[in-house]
């Protein structure tokens, strides 16, 4: 990540400008019990800092491959969502959902210490974005996705979860 704010300071993420209620366990603002990431518009890019803790882990010092999973997938659907609402210069995000996605765990991934997540859009249509992301920890890339993400239309189950 580059030297600009970090989420504590750079004001309101995505998730609590254009979800607030949502209760997603990864990405929902009012999910206590859930990560709650916090992702930015950081140009082509969007960006996300994350600390995990202990409960995280899947072995002392090295964070779980689900959260991981949970990490890049949520982080990559608002990514795709946020591409989508200004490509189509929409006032807030479509409700995306994961139609498709991979995780390669390219190496363990440290527990002790704050992850950094980069994503961004590889190609996109009306109503979907492919988005490739990859965490880091040090600088270092720990973890990649590639997937697609889709907005939904009235009748789908998830097509309210935002508001």
């Amino acid at each position: 990540m580059s030297d600009k704010p970090t989420a504590e300071d750079a004001g309101p993420s995505l998730q609590e400008r254009y979800a607030p209620n949502s209760i997603c366990f990864g990405c929902g603002p009012a999910n206590e019990n859930g990560l709650r990431i916090r992702s930015f518009a950081d140009g082509e890019e969007t960006v996300c800092r994350w600390s995990p803790e202990d409960y995280h882990e899947a072995f002392p010092g090295m964070l779980n491959g689900g959260i991981i999973g949970a990490l890049l997938d949520c982080h990559s659907n608002w990514t795709a969502a946020w591409f989508l609402m200004n490509q189509a210069e929409l006032s807030e995000p479509p409700c995306t959902v994961t139609s498709d996605f991979h995780v390669k765990l390219l190496r363990p991934t440290p527990s002790g210490v704050p992850v950094d997540i980069r994503a961004r859009v590889v190609s996109a249509k009306e109503d979907r974005a492919k988005i490739e992301a990859e965490l880091m920890v040090g600088g270092k890339v720990t973890a990649t996705c590639a997937g697609l993400f889709v907005a939904v239309r009235e009748g789908h189950p998830a097509y309210h979860r935002w508001s």
